[in-house]
Order: C-alpha cells, then sequence, then structure tokens
C-alpha cells in the first residue's frame, strides 16, 4: 500500500447521518428529522437518535441544511491588508457582528500575491455575499463576483456595479479637517505622505489637504507615497524632513504617521514644538502614551454596523438597487499638533 493511501486509511471519517441512521437502526430522514425543529419524528425515536449521535460525536452537516433554505450562512471577507492595524481592527469587529447573526466568515488576505486565486477558489463556494474591505482587490475579480450575482459590499472603496452597495469614509473631507486645524494654529510649510498610489482613499486625503492649502494660498511644499506602514513612513519622513524645512507632515493613515514621528525624533526634529504631525483613522496604537497621535477618525464600529444593515436588506431584496453610505470622519486633538 502506498504511502498516501495509507494516510488516507488512517485519516479518521467524519461520521454521517448515514452511520447514525445505521447505528439506530432508522432511516436516513429520521436522522434528518430528529435534528430539524418542528419536524414530526415519536418522541422515544428522536430522543434515542440523540442519544447514539451523542455517543458517535455525530454533528449535522450546516451547511447542507442551510442550502436546503437557500442560505449558506457564509460569508468572504477579503481584507485589504491583514498587516494594516486599522483593516486587522475592523475585520475584528466585522467578524463579531457576523458571528452575532449566524454567518460564518472566511477571510482572504488582500496583501498576499496569491489574492486571485484564493478568490477564484471561494467563488466556487455558495456564499452569501462578500464583503470588501479596503482598495487592493483588482477589478475584475471584483467584475466576476458582480457576475456571478454574490451580493458584495465594498468598504473604503465605492465600487460602481450592478448589485454592489457601498460604504465608505468621507476622506476628503477628513483631511480638510485636520489641515484646517494646522493653519488656523499657524503652520504654513506642509508636507504629505500618501499610501500606494492605485487607492483612491490616499488620493482623496491627499485632496483634502490640497483644498485647504489651496483656499489658504499655500503650497503644497513636498510630498511621497508609502505603503501605509511604519517602516514606510519613516523612510519616506527622513527624506522629507532632511530636504525640506516642514512645519506640518499629514499622513494618509497612522501607521505612516507614527512612522513619521519616529523619523521626527531620531532627527531631533521637535513635535509638536517644531513640527505638527497627523494621522488618519484612529487605531487603537495611536491612543498609546508613547505616540499621542493626533489624528483623524475614521469610525470603525459605525461602518461596520452600516456594512451590516446593507447587508441585511441586499439579502432581504437581491434586486434592489445599489446603495452608497458616506460616514463623516472626524478630527481627534492629542500631543502631535
Amino acid at each position: 500500500m502506498s504511502d498516501e493511501r495509507k494516510r488516507t486509511a488512517q485519516r479518521p471519517r467524519r461520521v454521517t447521518a448515514q452511520t447514525v441512521a445505521e447505528a439506530a437502526g432508522v432511516s436516513r430522514s429520521a436522522v434528518s428529522r430528529a435534528f430539524t425543529p418542528g419536524a414530526y419524528l415519536d418522541a422515544g425515536k428522536r430522543k434515542k437518535i440523540h442519544e447514539i449521535a451523542a455517543s458517535m460525536g455525530y454533528q449535522p452537516n450546516a451547511l447542507a441544511a442551510g442550502l436546503k433554505d437557500g442560505r449558506s450562512h457564509l460569508v468572504a471577507v477579503f481584507v485589504g491588508n491583514m498587516r494594516s492595524a486599522y483593516d486587522t481592527e475592523f475585520v475584528m469587529v466585522l467578524v463579531g457582528r457576523l458571528n452575532a447573526l449566524n454567518k460564518w466568515p472566511i477571510l482572504i488576505d488582500g496583501g498576499d500575491g496569491s489574492t486571485k486565486q484564493a478568490i477564484q477558489q471561494v467563488l466556487r463556494y455558495p456564499l452569501d455575499a462578500l464583503i470588501l474591505r479596503g482598495g487592493s482587490m483588482q477589478n475584475e475579480l471584483v467584475t466576476q463576483s458582480s457576475k456571478i450575482g454574490i451580493p458584495m459590499i465594498s468598504s473604503g472603496r465605492i465600487v460602481e456595479a450592478k448589485g454592489v452597495d457601498n460604504v465608505c469614509c468621507r476622506n476628503a473631507k477628513g483631511t480638510r479637517l485636520a489641515a484646517e486645524v494646522l493653519v488656523d494654529a499657524g503652520r504654513r510649510r506642509f508636507g504629505y505622505i500618501g499610501g500606494p498610489e492605485q487607492f483612491s482613499s490616499s488620493a482623496d486625503r491627499r485632496q483634502g489637504v490640497v483644498d485647504v492649502l489651496t483656499h489658504a494660498g499655500l503650497p503644497l511644499i513636498a510630498e511621497a507615497t508609502g505603503e501605509f506602514t511604519v517602516e514606510a513612513g519613516f523612510r519616506a519622513a527622513t527624506t522629507l524632513l532632511q530636504e525640506n524645512t516642514l512645519d506640518a507632515l499629514v499622513c494618509a493613515n497612522d501607521a505612516t504617521a507614527i512612522g513619521a514621528l519616529t523619523a521626527a525624533r531620531e532627527l531631533g526634529v521637535a513635535v509638536p514644538g517644531a513640527l505638527s504631525i497627523v494621522g488618519f483613522d484612529d487605531i487603537d496604537m495611536a491612543r498609546w502614551p508613547t505616540f499621542d497621535l493626533s489624528t483623524v477618525c475614521n469610525p470603525i464600529y459605525e461602518t461596520v454596523e452600516r456594512v451590516i444593515w446593507l447587508l441585511e436588506r441586499r439579502l432581504a431584496n437581491p434586486a434592489k438597487p445599489s446603495e452608497t453610505i458616506l460616514i463623516d470622519p472626524y478630527f481627534v486633538p492629542r500631543g502631535t499638533h
């Protein structure tokens, strides 16, 4: 016998309804009725089946049972980047809300190189819905999901497609609020560190800064792009601060801002005395006393509640028109501005 056949033979087999039926001396349909609330079955026979099933470790196939009612209760969640503190916090809250609704998430990391293959594989499952978090999912995969008819909720990126609902932060408004605070405080020499160029959120956040500076008659002195990470923020800020005299630095997310704050400290630039630094998102780390980062709050709990609300509406009425909900951010003053 080959090693593979030996491993297969040694692998424990799942106890099925047929296995329980044979042990109890009943039909398979009787086992099914025994585990179906409201289904008719003699009380004594139901008790016997439950006892035998428990002794054998049998669990009904919830996926198969759900599909009879047209619901698998599986929800794929495409995460922008699990290494992003904001995305990780967002997914933690989202998973809790889905579980409370008896929905079971399948997580796909958008930061992995095998994303396309993973999405194509998961689309073979009878998903109740696909939740898109962040802006890194390729357009062709979004289109493919939409064509299959799987309900899709996009958070953080507006997807213009039939049957796709959206929840998105008013990104430009957030950085406008931050830039206005800095201009009012007397800051005049602004820099900006953005995220990946393909992310619409980064471009929108940059635009908010530019709008305020234009209105105030001020130029954007210097800018750089990064990867929404602490390391990228550190590298970009080190270069910007060595090559330019800045008194304000707006960053496209908190991780970037924390990297920039670290760079400023290593270069001996006083924050907030000589330089104001502001982030975006309000992740848990931004509140740490070590950083005490002034930032723009991109509300996670409100966003998740809106995603869940749209999901329930879409499942109740698959043919309804697409909806977009915009979330208002707000400035959080702390110790770096």
